[in-house]
């Protein structure tokens, strides 16, 4: 059986398996069947971001469900906490949201939501991968009676921005803050500025005029750079730029100093625990997570949980353990009061909040952490054979943590939605960092490229 769903869904270039038309129909139908019951005709949202290929993808997802005697709901470009959102209040069935997220346009994805508004887990993914792979769908089509329908929904947009407006605290108002805002010419590019702007703040949006092939370039969570110089130049109190769907978010403050995941992460669990909000005392992080943020959870008394990288596992790991937040140094945090998954706004919004209750300066509140240079490289692979196997870089790994002893710390994995291993490095001087990274990097490249 071939293997369709990596850490964040199925993702590929598009129009390339497995992110075919001829794919996505199977996916629709798998999903349809799935979730179908006695005597209830089910129904499946269907979202997706601002990519060109999402007219592809969606067409043939619609078909794919309503051959299965489904109803297919499509809500159009929304963020993907968005669907996940919309999925849980109209009680449908599941949602699917098609996107890449912080990927180049060329590439694009399919991630499944249940109805309850969580990502699918493991075991449900594999049930679908079983029905694609066993070729035998064309006997489980219903009568030509049976056959769902497609509906537009509307107000979808409307319906999130009330949603995201409740989580921000209704004792506060946003009215003479200056806020700007990065829409990566993705899914955030109408429901951010008009949620920032109806709780008063004085918006400039930039990036949010998407194109199809526009998503994520040099712009977005990843290319905070145009963010940074309109946040000096307008003398902004706090900028927060996006990913393509929605669901990371990083922050500028008024000097122009970015903030990671992490440095949200420790701002919003201090004051959680100032206000007795912080369930069991926990944060959860992944491996990823710089090393300052576990020496200021230390001095704040807050504990942190470590997972594997993924929301996924950080979610699972927040329900095992009763924590309300959790997150990766990437900005895709949850906050399980507001949202069953990480969402960029929600994020920001908390951010605003902090700096509203505490009325400081975003730079003063990200003086709780003090981040460790990090430095991580990106090696495009042919192949992902473990690690572990290849002595090489097990070797360049166990020199550099030699070098580093106590002061920093080596992590080398492979990404779960692309052909790529990915080196970091976190040390004491940006120079050392560096360079023991472009180390380890080079065997790499060297052994797998």
């Amino acid at each position: 059986m071939g293997k369709l769903f990596g850490t964040d869904g199925v993702r590929g270039v598009a129009n390339e398996y497995p992110m075919t038309a001829e794919m996505a129909l199977d996916i629709g139908r798998a999903t349809a069947h799935l979730f179908k019951r006695k005597g209830h005709t089910p129904r499946i949202i269907i979202g997706k971001d601002t990519r060109i290929s999402g007219y592809i993808i969606e067409s043939a997802l619609v078909s794919g469900i309503c051959s299965m005697g489904v109803n297919a709901l499509l809500v159009g470009p929304l963020p993907t906490p968005g669907i996940a959102f919309t999925t849980n209040s109209m009680r449908a069935d599941a949602g699917i949201v098609i996107s890449a997220s912080h990927n180049p346009f060329q590439d694009n994805g399919i991630k499944i939501f249940s109805r309850e508004g969580f990502k699918l887990p493991d075991e449900k993914e594999l049930e679908i991968e079983k029905l694609i792979f066993s070729n035998n769908m064309h006997s489980l089509h219903p009568s030509p009676n049976e056959l769902g329908k497609a509906h537009r929904i509307e107000d979808s947009k409307g319906r999130y921005i009330v949603f995201l407006k409740n989580a921000f605290p209704k004792d506060y108002t946003l009215e003479g803050t200056k806020v700007v805002l990065d829409c990566a010419h993705g899914a955030t590019y109408k429901v951010a500025p008009e949620t920032f702007f109806e709780l008063g703040a004085d918006v400039t949006s930039l990036f949010d005029k998407p194109n199809g092939e526009n998503i994520n370039a040099n712009c977005g969570s990843q290319h905070p750079e145009t963010l940074i110089e309109e946040v000096v130049k307008r003398k902004a109190d706090v900028g927060f730029a996006f990913d393509g769907d929605g669901d990371r978010c990083i922050a500028v403050d008024e000097k122009g100093s970015v903030l990671t995941g992490d440095q949200i992460m420790a701002i919003c669990a201090r004051e959680m625990k100032k206000e007795g909000k912080l369930a069991h005392n926990l944060l959860v992080t992944t491996v990823m997570s710089n090393i300052g943020l576990g020496v200021a959870l230390k001095e704040l008394g807050i504990e942190q949980l470590i997972t594997q990288v993924g929301d996924r596992y950080v979610l699972e790991e927040m329900q095992a353990k009763g924590a309300v937040i959790g997150g990766e140094e990437s900005g895709h945090v949850i906050f399980l009061e507001h949202h069953t998954t990480g969402d960029g706004i929600i994020t920001a919004l908390q951010v605003l909040a902090a700096m509203k209750k505490t009325q400081k300066p975003l730079s003063e509140l990200a003086q709780v952490m003090k981040v460790f240079p990090q430095k991580l490289i990106n090696v495009d692979v042919k192949s992902k054979p473990e690690i572990s196997t290849i002595s090489e870089i097990t070797q360049a790994i166990r020199d550099v943590e030699a070098q580093l002893g106590d002061k920093g710390r080596v992590l080398v994995r492979y990404s779960g939605t692309q052909n790529m291993c990915r080196a970091m490095v976190e040390g004491p001087t940006d120079e050392e960092t560096e360079k023991y990274c472009r180390q380890i990097a080079d065997v790499i490249r060297e052994k797998l490229s």
